[in-house]
């Protein structure tokens, strides 16, 4: 018992000292990954594209309940995570995010579209795995409370803490998030550092290199300029926000988006107008059978044709 004190007390010291001596705070970011049930193969293949990019994430196995969800506090709370980033799919083809920050909250939710997984895109940029991104955000985003809430969150998701589990300490590829016509578009590029080629080029002096790229210049470890561009890696998706909520996963509404069209409102007005289409087309039909019973031009139904005076059957009947 002694020696367990011991190597107790020196850990809690060497811990104290630490801190006392940084006297900076860590970021402590863990995130809990999981779908409900129902998702599609696409949904399936985005979900582990993204706990990919997020080393500091945590992926469960798929929650039985759409109704419940304050159980992903107590799920967030037994694996040690303190976000919590769910896929809930609807009828096997709309898919809504819910972005938490547990126990207290906040929530959004959000509808996912235009989402493109990496291997549907097939783009030639790569990154290492592991390594931590540069989060650029739209100047936008300070421009209303709502979306400096979801700017908060998206960066407490998606930024890699420093030091947290399976991260190298490398850093190689950006997400960008862009507001646009309501929405946030969420893209991932990797930095591309290439050395200028040190062949001539035609027009140039003697004196001048040709330079390869249009990207921005930069200097490299040995201290040549290098040509930086980026390239676009992967998963592509556009969230569009429809309410946040106070607390996690439940409380007073905050923020709700009136413009929102929910997409089975969207199939209900399709179907409506094709229905209409057909009922357009039924009653022509009928009126054209009735307007041929009036004129005589009907075998059957409708008011016979008036035989006239030089019909041969009154001639000569």
């Amino acid at each position: 018992m002694a020696a367990v004190y011991k190597s107790l007390s020196k850990s809690s010291s060497k811990d104290i000292t630490s801190s006392s001596e940084n006297g900076i705070k860590k970021n402590k970011q863990r995130v809990l990954i999981l779908s409900s049930r129902g998702v599609t193969y696409r949904h399936r293949h985005l979900l582990n594209d993204l706990y990919t990019l997020l080393p500091h994430s945590r992926k469960d196995a798929k929650l039985d309940t759409k109704t419940k969800l304050y159980q992903l506090n107590e799920l967030a709370e037994l694996y040690n995570c303190n976000n919590v980033f769910f896929f809930e799919a609807r009828k096997g083809k709309d898919l809504y995010l819910w972005m938490s920050k547990a126990p207290n909250g906040p929530t959004v939710k959000m509808h996912m579209q235009n989402l493109h997984t990496m291997e549907e895109l097939h783009f030639t940029g790569n990154c290492l795995k592991g390594s931590r991104p540069i989060l650029s955000f739209d100047a936008s985003f300070d421009k209303a409370p709502y979306l400096l809430v979801i700017k908060e969150l998206l960066l407490h998701i998606f930024g890699v803490p420093k030091g947290a589990r399976k991260t190298k300490p490398f850093v190689d590829h950006v997400m960008g998030f862009t507001l646009a016509d309501g929405k946030i578009w969420i893209r991932c590029y990797q930095i591309n550092e290439t050395e200028p080629s040190k062949l001539k080029a035609p027009d140039t002096d003697e004196g001048e290199m040709a330079v390869d790229g249009e990207g921005k210049k930069g200097k490299g470890k040995r201290g040549m300029e290098t040509d930086i561009s980026l390239v676009e890696i992967g998963p592509r998706f556009v969230l569009t926000p429809i309410v946040v909520l106070e607390g996690s996963f439940g409380g007073p509404v905050i923020y709700e988006n009136k413009e929102f069209v929910s997409p089975n409102q969207v199939r209900s007005e399709i179907r409506l107008s094709k229905a209409g289409r057909y009922n357009r087309r039924s009653e022509q039909g009928v009126e054209r059978k009735v307007k041929k019973g009036e004129l005589g031009l009907r075998s059957e139904g409708g008011r016979m044709k008036e035989k006239s005076e030089l019909d041969d059957s009154v001639l000569f009947a």
